[in-house]
């Protein structure tokens, strides 16, 4: 199967996902503030994912629309980080959740605006300035609750600790991105990964955050292997297109 198509799918699932479980939290947010932020920014991300399905669905040369790529695929057809999948929780595993993506998301779309693919390059530049912002977001959120209260960063290191092992799926290669590295196209993530890891260990020291000390890691979503919650997630995503197939607003 096309490479290039498939590598597009991996960065919109990871978009489409995680923009769906931050729309969980509309009308559930903390304040009201950040209710209106977390829906800015799963806006934010679900714009992204129709910019690259459409992409997507071009590269593919089937004829689909950005629509079936989005929600008449299958779980094991979907090939995002298992991060992204990963439950809400409470407003600390969100913040964790995001952070740690927004971290490898940020260097990642940076990366993609000198890619060799033009239509790629304009996604990234169009999406950065967005992605910018879901960085300063999280991050400044994972010091307001490291730094502040016991019960807050007694939350905010639990919720680390346990999203921790789904971290390094995000800038570990698998062969589908080596190839396409040396081709240009894609970003080298073995170059990500220390100016993640940089980023990270910046934030958690003014967070006062401990970083947790285990090195193994979770994978599999980029190949198709999911947690159970990502077919929960497509069960709801999915729903109306499967009952009504091609029905329009």
């Amino acid at each position: 199967m096309n490479q290039k198509f498939q590598y597009v799918l991996h960065l919109a699932d990871n978009a489409l996902i995680l923009g769906h479980r931050l729309s969980e939290w509309c009308g559930h947010g903390p304040v009201l503030e950040q209710d209106m932020a977390m829906t800015n920014i799963a806006l934010d991300l679900v714009g992204q994912s129709r910019s690259l399905y459409q992409y997507a669905a071009k590269l593919e040369g089937k004829g689909k629309t950005e629509d079936d790529l989005a929600y008449l695929r299958d779980a094991f057809d979907y090939r995002n980080a298992l991060l992204v999948e990963l439950p809400n929780e409470d407003f600390a595993y969100t913040v964790v959740r995001q952070f740690l993506f927004d971290v490898y998301n940020y260097f990642n779309y940076k990366a993609l605006t000198e890619s060799t693919d033009q239509h790629l390059v304009d996604i990234a530049v169009k999406s950065l300035k967005e992605v910018t912002y879901h960085l300063k977001w999280s991050s400044e959120w994972m010091i307001r609750l490291g730094d502040g209260t016991d019960v807050s960063h007694e939350k905010i290191q639990t919720a680390l600790n346990d999203y921790w092992e789904y971290s390094g799926e995000l800038y570990t290669p698998n062969a589908l991105e080596k190839d396409l590295a040396a081709q240009g196209i894609a970003p080298d993530l073995t170059k990500i990964q220390p100016l993640w890891e940089e980023r990270v260990d910046l934030i958690l020291e003014q967070a006062t955050l401990q970083k947790p000390s285990n090195t193994w890691m979770q994978s599999g979503g980029k190949e198709g292997v999911h947690t159970e919650y990502l077919g929960l997630i497509l069960t709801e995503l999915q729903y109306l297109q499967r009952a009504y197939p091609g029905a329009e607003w």
